[in-house]
């Protein structure tokens, strides 16, 4: 109710202290309401995009860090994995051999339902509804695409699928994040995005409609000099004294 309070400041530096995260104060959005369902209202989530249209652009952009790869960054509730072809309206195209819909991700509270549109194996076992997902399932679509399934952060909902197979999305990209309220990205195992050689861990998180950069840090976005916290427009260049990535929008 209030994320700025000195009581939820401190709370939040001890969750994060708890898993081995150091982190400065920052505003994280709570999540709405509407994403606290349980389990038994999957199907109701799940049914109000059951009219598959095109991702708007503001939903996808490629995250590009320098020196460990490029993400697409999908930030919409549910997203529909399909075949890439000419004209391709699927959020994440896969260039493969599947159908132009093949699968469906849904985020419901803090996890994830998969919904297949075509042959789907979960875990190795074929799927014929809406099946919940957790940490580490690897995905099978069709007869050749094999993705894992990754939601690492204990406090963020976000997720990852990593391609295991040799396929790749188009754009092409090393990997895909679901991004809920925030993206994590540092030197921790258990962050989305892990970056090895950096010093403390960056936040990409979105407030009001915007997404913004947190960092430990003074940081350069498109130029501009932040204290540790600034907003990220599209087709942006963030800058910090050990790191650096880009945003381009698809």
């Amino acid at each position: 109710l209030a994320p700025e309070d000195r009581l939820a400041r401190n709370a939040r530096k001890r969750a994060w202290a708890e898993v081995g995260t150091r982190l400065a104060d920052s505003q994280f959005t709570a999540y709405p309401s509407s994403w606290t369902s349980g389990a038994g209202e999957l199907s109701t989530v799940c049914e109000s995009a059951s009219t598959l249209v095109g991702p708007a652009v503001s939903q996808r952009f490629l995250l590009w860090v320098d020196a460990v790869g490029g993400y697409l960054v999908c930030l919409a509730d549910q997203v529909v994995v399909g075949q890439a072809v000419p004209g391709s309206t699927v959020d994440i195209p896969i260039l493969a051999d599947l159908s132009r819909q093949h699968a469906r991700i849904c985020r419901v509270g803090d996890g994830y339902v998969i919904e297949p549109l075509a042959a789907v194996r979960v875990a190795g076992k074929r799927i014929e509804q809406r099946t919940l997902l957790g940490d580490g399932d690897e995905l099978e679509l069709g007869n050749s695409v094999r993705l894992r399934f990754r939601q690492p952060h204990p406090l963020s909902a976000t997720a990852r699928l990593e391609f295991l197979s040799r396929h790749r999305s188009q754009p092409s990209a090393d990997g895909v994040l679901l991004m809920a309220e925030s993206c994590v990205l540092g030197p921790g195992w258990r962050n989305h995005v892990v970056c090895r050689e950096w010093q403390d861990d960056v936040v990409l998180y979105r407030q009001d409609g915007e997404l913004y950069c947190r960092c430990m840090e003074p940081v350069e976005i498109d130029g501009q000099l932040c204290d540790g916290k600034g907003r990220v427009p599209r087709n942006a260049r963030i800058c910090g004294e050990k790191f650096a990535m880009s945003l381009e929008a698809v």
